[in-house]
């Protein structure tokens, strides 16, 4: 046995991939991570999967001019051909419809290597081509990246720019975690780990004294071996419960009336609201415990607590994906507002911490490894989450953050990277919609729910087929990753595809920029070593770095507190809001008039929740998260993914009471179901959940039988509706269900099955 090691990169944790004769048998994580995902086990299976594309693939009905894409086979074709064929399809719908009939599709998560990140590749691409429909925002933080620069001018918070840890130590009193801070989340990260920081910071807080509060319908989202309160809430309700420990601060004048006159504007305006001076509704502790669950005395003693002591409001990103969302981050800030913690050490509001690895990791700002993407010429997009919307209804007009908008009509989906039937709400909506196009493009590497419903199928290469460099802003380390084996069967990288085609297209020149892959390697690792250089901060040189297998960034030298300088100064260092200051009420905002997103924080009840007059028909409140096994829907047919599942069907948590109401046992099949669609889940019995809410992670690889999913993806379930029209992000966590025990034997899964495929010769029969 000849082995040979590999230094590589992904989103769950750096690793050295171990190979022996062409095949990858293990991957050792990297040395200075105390606490590496077990995910990094799934690697070398699932770049062996059987489930990989081998050669590029033409849906036999796309020929015959088919656009049901549910079920078909496939006739493989040469690279040549299935080239021409794209460039031919690109070409014939920018001659006829412009670039408004072309969507680039991706999200990103597809690789850690940014020289090979299939989001920037597909754009660099697409808009040197002419243009294209992009996507603006994301499926995690959509309704904050909107919100937050009318509230506090920017939106780099919500992605890891808050209070570090160092700080938060040496300081903090008491964390109240919103939505929890559950470990599993924080073994990934865009970009890669190197460091699984999370464990050892919450290990330090315990030690060091810190209380730790966590409001979640969920005793799950405590982190295993950590002491804290859990305080049992109802789902999309925090920001009831917010408003009223803001009243409480109010109403006993405990809240800190210089921070909030001299650092913010509209208290009043809010103030007013929570006194109910327009709608008779006082948001005090009482009205708050009705909504919430939570009793009043506890809602007014934890007010109490976090103004008393130093304290750190976090709210996880799952409290913003839900209608409208935007609420309970706007109150969030307020409630740290009138606190008035805010810029101190240690203090104030942050958000993300167990949504992601590296939030709160003290790191500098240095700048990281990219592949430079160029302006859209089209000036076309749509937020992320309207992608149905866009298909089934195009010319319609739609509202966005203050302004008017009109879907066009989109004649070709080019995607690479990402899984929308994993990660898009109301699927059964989505594969209606999926019809539209005339034409689906897709490079994949395995065959998804994606590539199963693509017209051309091109196959890409894993990480480990290719030379890249990875690194993350949150992380202390950028990270070399060298090709450990031969690309699987004819799979080529993202980056020569889209060089091919830029070559039939001429503009191979522009897009490669006369660059090899390796070269591109050196580009992008030297830009970052002299942007490094400028701060003062030498890194090794690219052939130091690409021989050890990473390069180590130097630690901050000081303690990060957000807002601290505005803090100390806020004429001298204003926000970027239009008053310099925090907005407790927002005038821009208010100006939209629109009644889904007041111009300050308010209750807002969800069409969907078990308040709702609804719920007398489906009377449990569905959560998804992210799974602990797997990232999103990757690796999801992978042993580590697979022996979670109950019955070979994805697990959901149960109150025993609502189980028992339903004569359910724990490991039993059921069927999960609203107006929306049903899946089959196994049942788990889990006594550590607010009554009538139930859980299931999502990922689940698509199986649909008619509007059933065999499989257990929940986002048959969900609705496809936008937060609200400021920030149109998506609601996922707003859904209502039933459940019922499925007596009938299983049918059987189908997916992780290949698609069949046909000979060339009868491809048109």
């Amino acid at each position: 046995m000849t082995l040979t090691r590999h230094p590589s990169l992904a989103h769950w944790g750096a690793f050295t991939a171990v190979v022996d004769s062409g095949r990858v048998i293990g991957c050792e994580p990297f040395e200075a991570d105390a606490a590496p995902s077990p995910m990094l086990n799934s690697i070398a299976e699932m770049v062996h999967s059987p489930l990989r594309v081998k050669r590029p693939a033409v849906r036999r009905g796309w020929l015959k001019g088919n656009r049901d894409r549910e079920g078909d086979t496939y006739v493989e074709v040469p690279w040549d051909e299935a080239l021409d064929m794209v460039a031919g399809e690109l070409a014939r719908v920018r001659r006829d419809y412009g670039a408004s009939g072309i969507f680039g599709g991706s999200y990103g998560w597809s690789s850690a290597g940014r020289v090979h990140h299939a989001r920037s590749l597909i754009r660099r691409f697409l808009f040197q081509g002419g243009g294209c429909v992009d996507q603006i925002g994301n499926y995690s933080w959509g309704a904050a990246q909107f919100l937050l620069p009318h509230v506090i001018g920017t939106a780099s918070p919500v992605s890891g720019d808050v209070t570090d840890w160092a700080s938060v130590l040496h300081h903090t009193r008491v964390i109240v975690a919103f939505g929890g801070m559950p470990l599993k989340n924080a073994q990934v990260t865009s970009g890669g780990a190197g460091l699984h920081s999370l464990p050892g910071y919450l290990k330090q807080a315990r030690e060091a004294g810190i209380e730790l509060v966590v409001v979640s319908p969920t005793r799950a989202d405590i982190p295993s071996g950590i002491e804290a309160q859990w305080i049992s809430i109802r789902p999309n309700t925090d920001t009831a419960l917010m408003l009223g420990m803001a009243h409480t601060l109010l109403n006993e004048s405990r809240h800190d009336a210089a921070f909030v006159q001299t650092h913010c504007v509209g208290v009043d305006t809010w103030a007013a609201y929570l006194r109910g001076d327009s709608d008779g509704q006082v948001k005090d502790a009482h009205w708050a415990s009705y909504i919430t669950g939570i009793p009043a005395e506890v809602i007014r003693s934890l007010a109490h607590r976090v103004s008393a002591q130093r304290s750190l409001l976090t709210a996880a990103w799952a409290l913003q994906r839900a209608e409208h969302g935007e609420q309970p981050y706007w109150a969030l800030i307020g409630l740290a507002a009138l606190v008035g913690q805010i810029g101190l050490p240690g203090g104030g509001f942050a958000f993300g911490h167990g949504s992601l690895n590296g939030i709160g990791h003290p790191h500098r700002p240095l700048p990281g490894p990219e592949v430079p993407v160029p302006r859209n010429p089209a000036g076309l997009a749509i937020p992320v989450a309207r992608i149905a919307d866009m298909l089934l209804a195009p010319g319609t007009s739609y509202a966005f953050n203050g302004t008017e908008h009109v879907y066009p009509d989109i004649k070709l989906i080019y995607w690479a990277g990402g899984n929308p039937f994993h990660h898009h709400q109301d699927q059964n909506r989505l594969r209606e919609a999926w019809r539209a196009p005339e034409t689906v493009i897709v490079h994949e590497s395995w065959w998804t729910p994606l590539a199963r419903r693509a017209d051309i199928v091109l196959p890409a290469t894993t990480p480990l087929e290719r030379c890249d460099v990875g690194g993350s802003a949150r992380d202390p380390y950028v990270f070399a990753m060298h090709r450990a084996i031969a690309p699987q069967g004819e799979a080529r990288n993202d980056f020569d595809i889209f060089a091919a085609l830029a070559q039939r297209a001429g503009f191979e020149d522009t897009f490669t920029a006369g660059r090899s892959e390796m070269a591109w390697c050196r580009h992008v690792y030297e830009g970052m070593r002299s942007g490094c250089a400028h701060r003062g901060v030498p890194l090794p040189t690219f052939d130091e770095f690409w021989a050890q297998g990473y390069a180590a960034l130097p630690p901050a030298d000081s303690e990060y507190v957000l807002f601290e300088a505005f803090r100390r100064d806020p004429i001298a260092k204003p926000l970027g809001t239009p008053s310099g200051r925090i907005e407790l009420y927002s005038k821009s905002v208010a100006a939209f008039e629109y009644d889904d997103c007041p111009g300050h924080a308010a209750w807002l009840p969800p069409r969907e929740w078990l308040g709702a007059q609804l719920a007398r028909k489906w009377p449990l409140h569905l959560l998804t998260h992210q799974p602990k096994n797997r990232l999103h829907s990757q690796m999801d047919p992978a042993k580590l993914s697979r022996r979670d599942k109950i019955q070979g069907r994805e697990p959901i948590a149960m109150h025993p009471k609502d189980a028992a109401d339903r004569g359910i046992a724990d490991g039993d099949l059921v069927r999960v179901h609203n107006d929306r669609g049903a899946c089959l889940a196994g049942v788990r019995v889990d006594a550590g959940l607010t009554p009538g809410v139930v859980i299931m992670a999502t990922g689940a690889w698509s199986d649909p039988d008619g509007t059933l999913d065999r499989h257990g993806n929940p986002n048959v379930l969900t609705a496809d509706v936008g937060t609200s029209r400021l920030a149109q992000g998506p609601s996922a966590q707003s859904a209502l269900v039933d459940i019922e025990r499925h007596a009938a034997p299983a049918p059987a899964m189908r997916a992780w099955e290949v698609p069949g495929f046909r000979d060339r010769a009868l491809a048109k029969d």
